[in-house]
């Protein structure tokens, strides 16, 4: 029997029923509703707000949360198999989902109140209401400590002033979940679209993502009620715990990106005929291309166990850290070199490799950089914070 070309070790047996049958809806959707206008989309630097509705009638918002919410309840490799399959269409579809559901619909739901909990997240499950994630400043990067943005209490209310950058969502979004120094440390905030003094601009010029908005935010005295303060965590251990959250599904998103390349490059190879053969008769090509079967193996063996380990409760930042770093670099290196193989057509989104390596430029960046999750590790084998 032959061997499934993106899945050399029959992963998929790994899986359960469920998990399979969560990855073929979303596989379909990719397929059918996803790859037909993401080219168009990202070169008119336009994300596809119409899939919205779909995505949220798929039960893909928040999906690992409880159902009382008005969501799936799905485990955390289902959640993973969801960000797998939406970045095999592209990185900015994922990122959206990723966004709503493990930056914001999970702080409300892991530091909110119930209240909070119910005002929230049913319309967000359904879509109707957006959500970005307010931690980075632009002179901060990879140190969210440094935070300028605060809030200060002023009788029943928080008045917050700031600044945040390179936020995913930002202009779509009809709440921001802020993070902000107080005198008590740094807490989260409900910031709602159209509370005076809150601004979104939406960052231009953008050579990846570009079917996703990218955007800075702007808080001049905004008034923000104690309602809409998260009151169950404090410090950098909320956003930080969101975080890992969002990069647990970004380990998997990539493999997504890196089999859309590899799937590519082998039809395209079989037809492109050179000096008498197809390129994919050449040992050169053939051995590029066995070394990205490889390594999307190694990186789907990886992500599986993650996913086990999360949903036992066990998963540690550190795991995550390294299935980050190994699995947006092979990403980005097998996308860069199907670009390669797919010669001078490679340049252009006619072809799926240019913007998949584009976007993953930003994939390997945001939520750590790949150097930041090395030392992430260094630190787990020394005991010893080089930071």
């Amino acid at each position: 029997m032959a061997l499934h070309p993106y899945d050399l070790y029959d992963v998929r047996s790994l899986l359960t029923d469920e998990e399979r049958a969560v990855q073929d809806t979303v596989a379909r959707f990719t397929d059918e509703r996803v790859i037909p206008i993401i080219g168009d989309a990202f070169d008119q630097g336009r994300f596809p707000r119409e899939l919205v509705g779909e995505i949220a009638e798929l039960g893909l918002l928040g999906s690992s949360l409880p159902e009382k919410y008005g969501c799936a309840g799905l485990n955390a490799v289902s959640y993973g198999l969801i960000c797998q399959e939406l970045e095999r269409g592209d990185s900015g579809i994922r990122s959206f989902v990723s966004v709503q559901s493990s930056l914001c619909m999970y702080p409300i739901y892991a530091y909110g109140t119930e209240e909070q909990r119910m005002r929230w997240l049913p319309d967000m499950a359904a879509g109707k209401v957006i959500g970005c994630f307010g931690l980075t400043e632009a002179h901060g990067g990879s140190d969210p400590a440094n935070m300028k943005t605060n809030a200060r209490r002023d009788g029943d209310d928080w008045v917050l002033n700031g600044s945040k950058m390179w936020i995913t969502n930002g202009n779509l979004a009809d709440i921001a979940i802020v993070w902000a120094q107080t005198e008590d440390g740094i807490q989260g905030f409900v910031v709602e679209k159209g509370m005076a003094g809150f601004a979104a601009q939406e960052i231009k010029h953008k050579m990846s993502l570009r079917a996703s908005v990218t955007s800075a935010l702007f808080f001049d005295n905004v008034r923000v009620p104690e309602a809409n303060r998260l009151p169950n965590v404090k410090g950098l251990k909320g956003p930080l715990g969101c975080l890992t959250q969002a990069r647990y599904g970004i380990t998997w998103g990539p493999i997504g990106a890196a089999i859309a390349c590899l799937d590519e490059v082998l039809h395209y190879t079989k037809e492109r005929i050179l000096f008498d053969r197809p390129v994919a008769a050449t040992q050169s090509a053939q051995i590029k291309m066995a070394e990205m079967a490889r390594r999307i193996t190694l990186a789907q063996l990886l992500v599986v166990q993650l996913g086990r380990l999360k949903d036992a409760g066990t998963m540690q930042p550190a795991q995550v850290s390294l299935a980050k770093w190994n699995n947006c670099r092979m990403a980005i290196d097998i996308a860069r070199e199907c670009r390669d193989l797919l010669g001078g057509a490679g340049i252009t989104t006619e072809h799926g490799a240019i913007r998949h390596a584009l976007n993953l430029e930003s994939v390997i960046t945001y939520e750590g950089t790949e150097t930041v999750h090395q030392l992430v590790i260094g630190r787990e084998l020394t005991g010893i914070n080089a930071f």
